[in-house]
């Protein structure tokens, strides 16, 4: 049987970052999705849950995203760490000197437990995460998608009535929109979203009124 499964997001970091809280309402069982920063606040509201965190899951490499993940893992006594596509690899290498550029004390490089491919699935407790690899925004970025629970978290791929950025090292903006048409779309226009900033949207509203995404 597929779990219950329940996400609170908690926005991070001078960037505004939806960290998301995931878990199964049942067995309280739960994943930590991009702890960029703020672990203080992050730890409050697993606390405020009552949620045994078993891992951490990294959409992509970014700082706002990755930057808390290697004191958390070790806050939580050691948790795997699963994602990005290991194409993020150099971001999560160089995470305290970006942290540096931008004022954000305390990034640590990390390297994750498991690096995840297109077609893997993610277990959080009973729920599943399929996986999709959706390279443009970063190199290594990608998607968990609950086809039980009709939900996916995007990071910075799309945002509601927006893409993510392209102009960072890595990204490429043709390659993106491909990611998003062929990749995220075909889920379903009644699948919903939890982007890495922002408010969360569904598929068929993107598709019918995201700028990026017509014609």
């Amino acid at each position: 049987m597929p779990g219950t499964p329940r996400a609170g997001i908690i926005p991070v970091t001078p960037f505004q970052q939806n960290c998301t809280l995931i878990w199964d309402e049942a067995t309280k069982v739960g994943a930590v999705v991009d702890p960029g920063g703020d672990l203080d606040r992050i730890e409050a509201a697993i606390r405020e849950q009552g949620i045994t965190i078993e891992k951490i899951l990294l959409t992509h490499g970014h700082i706002d995203h990755a930057g808390g993940a290697a004191e958390l893992r070790e806050r939580l006594g050691d948790v795997p760490v699963e994602g990005p596509h290991e194409a993020d690899r150099f971001l999560l290498d160089s995470l305290p000197e970006t942290g540096a550029n931008y004022g954000i004390d305390g990034a640590r490089a990390v390297t994750p437990d498991r690096w995840l491919e297109e077609g893997d699935t993610v277990a959080v407790g009973p729920l599943a995460f399929d996986v999709l690899h959706a390279p443009g925004h970063s190199p290594g970025s990608v998607v968990f998608v609950s086809r039980d629970a009709r939900f996916a978290l995007v990071g910075d791929v799309v945002f509601k009535g927006s893409v993510g950025r392209t102009d960072l090292p890595g990204g490429n903006h043709d390659q993106l929109i491909r990611a998003i048409r062929e990749k995220v779309l075909p889920l379903g226009d009644d699948l919903a979203f939890i982007p890495g900033h922002g408010p969360t949207g569904t598929l068929g509203e993107e598709r019918l009124t995201n700028p990026f995404l017509q014609g």
